[in-house]
């Protein structure tokens, strides 16, 4: 594992188009996966989208041709950022830390940015342009709509590496597509296909490649123009009726479970058959 630091370049870009804040995940070396200083920049972008009250909807979105494949496997494998550990357990400087303490380190911060996502009041767009795998599924599926291209395709993809889940997937799944469906994605891992998805009630809408950024935009524009206020008060009704107050207490089981599960054997196994096998065109599936 990795002695020092890892460098990691600057993935996370904001815009305002007139009302609509853009986030941007930009990382395509690394399929747009999260190390701790692109979860730090996400969750801060994220904070400033949300509580800006001249931003009345934004858009989460990837470069085109990926969308988010999850935690950022290789940045697990070479030992993480030793000086953001030392944060989070004191005596990981020391002794090194394992891949759990790792995952956690990032996780602080895509957890919160999700909590900010469904506290935001105003409407928040997932915009799919790709692969949404792993983590990159929850962050998807924890906005409150989602736009996908019709090159996109949603995998679950965490037992490719023996993970239990995380990032809000088990907890949005069974709501919205029920307990059998959320066990099929869960154990069987199938990649869904945006048409696919839309009829399992993953996605809101699937638009054409071409002008698909000009449609998203159109559509975040609509609800810009719209009563925010109302929404706001929607959202939040909406969220109470789906027990959203429970999101959190999900967030911290998951996270403990998937520590547990990227510190056995298995996962060590798993992570060593995903790089053997690993193709440049692959997302990963943290």
């Amino acid at each position: 594992m990795a002695a020092g630091p890892v460098a990691s370049e600057q993935a996370i870009h904001e815009e305002r188009i007139g009302a609509i804040g853009v986030i941007t995940l930009d990382r395509p070396a690394r399929f747009n996966s999260l190390d701790v200083r692109t979860a730090q920049d996400l969750r801060r972008a994220g904070l400033r989208m949300a509580r800006d009250a001249a931003v009345r909807a934004v858009v989460l979105r990837g470069r085109p041709g990926v969308f988010c494949s999850g935690v950022d496997l290789a940045y697990v494998r070479d030992g993480g950022d030793p000086a953001e550990l030392a944060y989070l357990a004191p005596d990981a400087r020391a002794g090194g830390a394992g891949p759990g303490a790792i995952f956690k380190q990032v996780l602080e911060y895509v957890n919160a940015t999700i909590v900010e996502i469904r506290r935001a009041p105003k409407p928040v767009l997932a915009a799919v342009d790709g692969v949404a795998a792993a983590g990159g599924l929850g962050l998807a599926l924890c906005c409150d709509l989602v736009l996908a291209s019709e090159r996109a395709a949603f995998e679950w993809a965490y037992g490719k590496t023996a993970l239990s889940g995380a990032e809000s997937a088990t907890f949005l799944l069974p709501r919205l597509i029920g307990l059998r469906g959320a066990l099929d994605l869960a154990l069987l891992s199938p990649r869904l296909d945006a048409p696919a998805a839309l009829a399992r009630g993953l996605v809101s809408q699937v638009l054409a490649v071409e002008g698909f950024d000009a449609a998203v935009l159109d559509a975040a524009r609509r609800l810009a123009e719209g009563p925010t206020d109302a929404y706001a008060r929607m959202k939040r009704l909406l969220n109470r009726a789906a027990g959203m107050d429970g999101l959190e207490a999900q967030l911290s089981a998951e996270v403990e479970a998937l520590v547990a599960s990227a510190d056995s054997v298995e996962f060590a196994a798993g992570l060593e058959r995903f790089f053997a096998r690993k193709r440049p065109t692959d997302p990963g599936a943290g």
